[in-house]
């Protein structure tokens, strides 16, 4: 069987002891929360794996099995994957024929929501025969992202599946969900590594040490979000001061949405300093001495507001004057 493994990362270590507790305990649904860049989806993965592995450990999936290499290659008859769209050609799950031809042909965009369609499909494939015998399994990313209508068909399934069926709901807002939904799964919530740990794996995925502190602080200590920091990780200590000069170009290449998140960041920071807090995304040496406590408290609300708003089609050049204006502003207010 040597011909059919599959090259699987090897997970991070708050992973596999999360996979080796949760395969010791019962249950047909399990809702995996917390806040993003801790693992959910690398921990669903590894759940749906060992269910359907053909040689299962108490550790997890043999990596080896039919079964492993069907999951590897996108292919497992008896796995169902609902998420977004966009977040299945992301991570190179293929979508049904029919929303593939839909896009293909410009009919519409990849959906950001979990289509209802697509639950239907999956309320009638929990309702299958196994084709491996090893029972089936649903996976579903990110579990928020179900309108009301897809979670509400979903709800009779989840509640009394037919046959042997699991499911696995892991979700970056949990709180999102309907309370139908929570009260039908075992919870979990995800554990966050600690620094030690967390800084090992970032090396591991070839970041050098010093980059790694910048970005795992800059990701608010979680690893995953850490690596979306790789590109900016020399900019981001010099961000701070860059903002109160009014430097715009800092900012160069970055979304409305990245930009805000990274002004929210500053602003926590900030404030943590005026309330004698330590810093939690930046180093207290990298803050300047700056605002006053009414000034940044607005800030920090009106930074709120405009999060709500980021994805509206707004001319990003223009929004990003805004944002570092109105942020010099509150930096170099003195009363």
């Amino acid at each position: 069987m040597s011909d059919l493994s599959v090259t699987v990362a090897p997970a991070a270590p708050w992973i596999a002891a999360q996979t080796q507790a949760l395969l010791a305990q019962r249950g047909h649904a399990w809702l995996l929360s917390g806040p993003s860049g801790l693992g959910q989806y690398e921990l669903a993965l590894a759940l749906v794996r060992a269910w359907l592995c053909e040689r299962p450990a108490a550790q997890g999936a043999c990596g080896t099995c039919g079964s492993c290499h069907a999951i590897g290659v996108r292919a497992h008859a008896d796995l169902c994957v609902l998420m977004p769209e966009t977040v299945m050609l992301a991570l190179s799950w293929p979508l049904s024929e029919k929303a593939q031809d839909e896009i293909d042909s410009k009919k519409r965009k990849p959906s950001k929501e979990i289509r209802v369609d697509a639950m239907r499909d999956a309320v009638e494939f929990a309702q299958r025969t196994s084709a491996r015998d090893r029972g089936k399994a649903v996976l579903v990313f990110p579990a928020e992202r179900m309108n009301v209508y897809t979670a509400n068909a979903l709800l009779k399934t989840l509640e009394e599946p037919a046959g042997d069926v699991k499911f696995v709901l892991a979700s970056d807002a949990a709180h999102q969900l309907l309370p139908t939904i929570r009260s039908r799964c075992l919870g979990h919530a995800m554990t966050w590594p600690d620094q030690a740990s967390a800084m090992a794996w970032l090396q591991g995925q070839g970041v050098p040490a010093t980059q790694a502190n910048v970005m795992l602080r800059a990701a608010g200590g979680r690893p995953q979000d850490a690596l979306q920091y790789a590109p900016i990780a020399t900019l981001w200590p010099r961000l701070p001061r860059a903002v109160q000069a009014g430097d715009v170009s800092v900012f160069k290449d970055w979304t409305p949405a990245q930009t805000v998140d990274a002004l929210h960041k500053l602003c926590h920071d900030l404030l943590a300093v005026h309330s004698g807090a330590v810093p939690r995304f930046f180093e207290q040496a990298d803050l300047p001495k700056a605002g006053s406590w009414q000034s940044l408290s607005h800030w920090a609300k009106s930074l709120s507001d405009t999060m709500r708003a980021v994805e509206h089609p707004f001319n990003p050049g223009l929004m990003q004057e805004a944002l570092i204006s109105e942020a010099q502003l509150a930096l170099n207010a003195h009363t």
